[in-house]
C-alpha cells in the first residue's frame, strides 16, 4: 500500500513544481542571509520569493486593551450576515516577519468557506521584541476574543490556528487559556506545519542546508531571534510540545513530507492523541500546505 511518505506518492504536476522551486530559490539568498528589516520591506512590497497580495479593503483593524506592551491591534474580516463562528488566526513568519494583513487573501477565502468571521493579529516580532512578547500577545488576543465575541460576533463558537509560527504560537496561546480556566471557550484547533519543539527535533536537525522555503540555518536563525534562555527552550511556552495537552479541543494537523518540521507535527500530533484530546492529521506527499501555498501564489 502507498503512504505518503513514499517516494512514488508525489504527482508528476508537484514533483516539477518542487524541482522548479528549489531552482530558483537556490539563486536566492535565505531569509537568515538578508538583515530583517529588508525582508520586511520586501514582503510588503511584493518583492522576493513571496508574491504580493494586497490588503482587503473589507478587513477592518480594531485596537482592544493590553499590558503586555503590544499594540492590541486586531484584524477583522467578516462574512454577510452573522458569522457561524470566529476564527483568531495567527500568521507565520518565523516569529520575525509577516504581517496579518500579508494573509488577508487567505482569510478572505476562509471566510466564503466557511461563514467564520476571523480574527488575526498583531504581534511583536522578534529580534527587537524576544521571547515571550509574541506569545504575551496572543494569549491577550484569545482572551479578549473569548471575553468579548458573542457581543462582537454574535456567536459562541471559536476555533484557532497558524501556520508554522504561527501554529506554535496557537499551541501556546492555547496553553496560556488552560492555564486562565479559559480552554472551553476552543471548540478546534487548525495547526498548519508547525514547529512544537524549538530544541529542534530530528527532521529539523537533519535537513541541512537544502532550501524548500526551510532549511536548517534558516529554522536554527529564526529560533535564535527569539533569544530564548538555554534552560527555557523546553518550557511550553516556546516549545508547546513539551506541554500539558489534556482537555486541548479538536486538532487537525497538516503537514506536507517535504518539509523540515515534518517530525514537529508527527510528535504533536502523537502527543495531542496521547493526552486524550482528538486529532487528525493530513500528510501531503513530497508536498504540502506550505508548498502548495507557493504554488497557489505564483500561478504554477
Amino acid at each position: 500500500m502507498t503512504t505518503p511518505f513514499d517516494d512514488d506518492a508525489i504527482s508528476p504536476k508537484v514533483a516539477k513544481f518542487v524541482a522548479e522551486l528549489e531552482a530558483t530559490l537556490a539563486e536566492l539568498p535565505a531569509a537568515h542571509e538578508v538583515p530583517v528589516e529588508v525582508s520586511r520591506k520586501a514582503r510588503d512590497e511584493g518583492k522576493g520569493i513571496f508574491p504580493f497580495n494586497p490588503p482587503d479593503p473589507d478587513a477592518e483593524e480594531i485596537e482592544i486593551p493590553t499590558d503586555t506592551g503590544g499594540s492590541g491591534i486586531l484584524r477583522l474580516m467578516r462574512p454577510t450576515g452573522t458569522p457561524t463562528g470566529v476564527f483568531l488566526h495567527i500568521h507565520g513568519g518565523g516569529w520575525t516577519l509577516g504581517r496579518p494583513w500579508h494573509q488577508d487573501f487567505r482569510m478572505r477565502k476562509f471566510v466564503e468557506a466557511t461563514g467564520c468571521a476571523t480574527v488575526s493579529v498583531e504581534y511583536r516580532l522578534a529580534p527587537e521584541n524576544p521571547w515571550p512578547a509574541g506569545a504575551k500577545d496572543c494569549a491577550n488576543a484569545a482572551e479578549w476574543v473569548i471575553d468579548n465575541m458573542a457581543e462582537v460576533f454574535g456567536t459562541t463558537k471559536l476555533a484557532i490556528g497558524g501556520e508554522s509560527a504561527g501554529a506554535n504560537l496557537a499551541a501556546t496561546t492555547l496553553l496560556a487559556m488552560k492555564d486562565r480556566g479559559k480552554l472551553v471557550a476552543f471548540d478546534g484547533a487548525l495547526m498548519i506545519y508547525g514547529a512544537y519543539d524549538l530544541s529542534g527535533t530530528p527532521s529539523v536537525r537533519n535537513w541541512g542546508p537544502r532550501k524548500l522555503v526551510l532549511s536548517t540555518p534558516t529554522i536554527n536563525w529564526f529560533t535564535a531571534n527569539l533569544d530564548i534562555p538555554h534552560n527555557k527552550q523546553r518550557d511550553p511556552m516556546a516549545s508547546p510540545l513539551y506541554g500539558d495537552l489534556a482537555g486541548m479541543p479538536p486538532a487537525l494537523f497538516q503537514c506536507g513530507t517535504y518539509d523540515p518540521l515534518m517530525d514537529d507535527t508527527a510528535f504533536m500530533a502523537s502527543r495531542w492523541q496521547a493526552a486524550g484530546s482528538a486529532q487528525d492529521t493530513i500528510w501531503y506527499p513530497r508536498g504540502g500546505p506550505r508548498l502548495r501555498l507557493f504554488q497557489h501564489l505564483s500561478g504554477r
